[in-house]
Parts: C-alpha cells; sequence; structure tokens
C-alpha cells in the first residue's frame, strides 16, 4: 500500500497527514495516529490525541479542504487519544464515544470536550455518500473502546489494542489480555481492506492474523507456565517467542508482555490459589 504525505508537514511537531484509501487520511502526531474521513458534506475526525494535536490539524483541514466538521470520535477514555477535544467544539459538531468512555470521562472529571451522542453495542454515521460503522467489542483496553469502519473506502481503525508492526505496549497495563484477544477475532470476521492503529503501523487482515497468534502464543505460554508451577523470573527467561523476534521493541518489551499477562492471570483469573497449580507458587 503506497502512503504519501499531502502538502508539507509541520517537521518541528512531527505532524502529518497521509492519504490512505478513498477518502480517508490517517494523521500522525509523533507516535499517535489517528483517522479522518473527507465527504461532500463534512468531515469526520477521530480521536483529538492533544490540544496541540487538534489544533494543527483544525488548521490543516481548513486549509486542504475548506468543509466544515461534522463529527469526532473517541475510541475509547484515554487522555493520551481524547483530549483536545474542545478544538473542534463548534455549532454543529456531534462529540460521539461508546457510553462507557463518555462515563468514564465524566466521572474522572477529563479536561476535554464531553461526548454528546453515546452507543452500546453499534451506531452508523451518516454523512453524505459516506458512512462510519462503530462497534462495541467488549473489554480489550482502556473503558469504551470501539472500532471504526469508515465506507465505502473499507478502513478500519481501531486504537491501542490492535498493534501492527510492534510489539504489544510494555507491560500490557489497563490491557484485559483474553479481551483483546476476542475483540481481535470479532474484528477479523469484518469486512474492510485496510487497517489503520492508533499506533505504529497500517495493514490488511493477514497482519492482524499475525497479532492475533502472538497474543494466544503468549497467554498459553504464561497460563501453562503458571499451571505447571513456574513463577515470573522464570517465565520470563524461558518464553522466547522466536518467531515474532523480527518485531521492534521484542527484546525489550517480550518480558514486560510476560509480566503483564501474569498479572492478569494471578489478579483476575487467581491462578495462584488454585488447588492443581503446584504448592510452591502459594
Amino acid at each position: 500500500m503506497l502512503l504519501f504525505a499531502i502538502g508539507k508537514p509541520a517537521i518541528a511537531q512531527n505532524y502529518q497527514i497521509d492519504h490512505i484509501r478513498g477518502n480517508v487520511y490517517r494523521f500522525t502526531a509523533g507516535n499517535y495516529r489517528s483517522v479522518f474521513m473527507e465527504t461532500d458534506k463534512g468531515i469526520v475526525v477521530s480521536d483529538p490525541i492533544s490540544k496541540q494535536a487538534a489544533t494543527w490539524l483544525k488548521q490543516e483541514l481548513a486549509k486542504r479542504f475548506n468543509k466544515p466538521i461534522r463529527f469526532v470520535i473517541y475510541s475509547h477514555n484515554h487522555p493520551d487519544h481524547v483530549y483536545g477535544g474542545e478544538v473542534f467544539d463548534e455549532q454543529g459538531v456531534e462529540f460521539v464515544s461508546h457510553r462507557l468512555a463518555r462515563e468514564d470521562l465524566v466521572h474522572t472529571k477529563a479536561k476535554t470536550q464531553i461526548p454528546n451522542l453515546v452507543f452500546e453495542d453499534e451506531m452508523v454515521l451518516y454523512i453524505g455518500k459516506s458512512l462510519v460503522r462503530l462497534r462495541y467489542h467488549g473489554r480489550n483496553n482502556g473503558r469504551g473502546s470501539i472500532s471504526m469502519l469508515f465506507e465505502p473506502a473499507g478502513v478500519l481503525h481501531v486504537v491501542d489494542w490492535i498493534v501492527l508492526g510492534r510489539m504489544p505496549y510494555k507491560d500490557l497495563q489497563g490491557y484485559d489480555i483474553q479481551g483483546m484477544i476476542a475483540s481481535t477475532k470479532e474484528v477479523l470476521d469484518m469486512d474492510f481492506d485496510v487497517f489503520v492503529g492508533g499506533h505504529a503501523s497500517t495493514g490488511q487482515k493477514k497482519d492482524i492474523k499475525r497479532y492475533l497468534n502472538y497474543l494466544e502464543t503468549l497467554y498459553n505460554s504464561v497460563r501453562d507456565g503458571i499451571l505447571a508451577g513456574k513463577d515470573l523470573a522464570t517465565l520470563q527467561q524461558e518464553i522466547r517467542l522466536d518467531d515474532y523476534r523480527d518485531l521492534p521493541m521484542y527484546s525489550e518489551w517480550l518480558p514486560l508482555n510476560i509480566k503483564g499477562v501474569y498479572r492478569t492471570l494471578v489478579d483476575e483469573s487467581y491462578l495462584l490459589m488454585r488447588p492443581d497449580v503446584p504448592h510452591e507458587q502459594q
């Protein structure tokens, strides 16, 4: 897939806009990515990322397309993706999220624009001849994390719980490993051509399948190790997953990925309290 920069990005701030497919574009702000769709009736924007990033993007959209922003969609509740929403707060702009994401932003007094349009399972946003299908897949990362399918371009956008071309983030703080696996399986049943994540690389279904295989292999390896009576240090030493050694941050983050899955299995599944687990682990 060919990606090309439109115009001259502001290198000092490391911001860039890339054309993805059809009328869908990716916005890059450092290590973060969001997506927007330009239509004859206006523009749909996903995560603002930060006040500075949103300000730059809003100015660029005005210069390049000269069309109003109609929707701002929050991927989930985490501030490093949804802060800066107030930059887009103007008459006629709808802010959209899953109900759980909105509830968390309200309860924690988040300093960003609070969504005024929420949904439970699925929602479709129609704008001009295009649409965005929003879907909640259950627990995976944060609260109210959703997928966004932009049609007819066939571009799927998911933030944080699917990352292509890089290892999952450090010790998986805030991640539900079983939920990540289940949500990723659901995504693979969806109809799309290009995947854009909130970090790292774009890709296709084959890349998501490899990511899913990594998650399942990681989970199974840690689970089986605990059930065999091995402690965390032993698991970090023995589990190698060499098929994924080519991924950036493999050496640095594999031990942390193992730690994250271990913590989930101990804290949420209480594996060390089971009578079938060797007693030296309890």
